[in-house]
């Protein structure tokens, strides 16, 4: 079975959002489906799930100088989920660091 969710993304707008709105960001697999990160969601972290939706993004263009001269490459492609959770609902990423 792939792994699901790689990790959460933890960044001053998705905390605000998770405050605000009950929404919380991950980094999850790119061949996974709403249905499958819905299951992974509630099953580690055990709450309910109401609505997911998720992006992908191409991933950057990266060159570099050097002395034996340019080098091209690129960042891998990501695909990210943002879950809506039911309300009463939270997910703290802090309480294990």
């Amino acid at each position: 079975m792939m792994e699901i969710l790689l990790k959460p993304i933890i960044t001053e707008k998705m905390t605000a959002m998770g405050e605000t709105h009950n929404r919380y960001g991950f980094v999850v697999n790119k061949k996974a489906n709403k249905i499958q990160i819905k299951n992974a969601v509630e099953k580690m972290y055990g709450v309910s799930v109401e609505d997911v939706n998720t992006m992908n993004y191409k991933g950057k263009i990266k060159t570099r100088y050097t002395k034996t001269g340019m080098v091209v490459g690129n960042s891998g492609d990501v695909k990210k989920a943002v879950v809506t959770l039911s309300d009463g609902d939270i997910i703290d990423h802090y309480s294990n660091i």
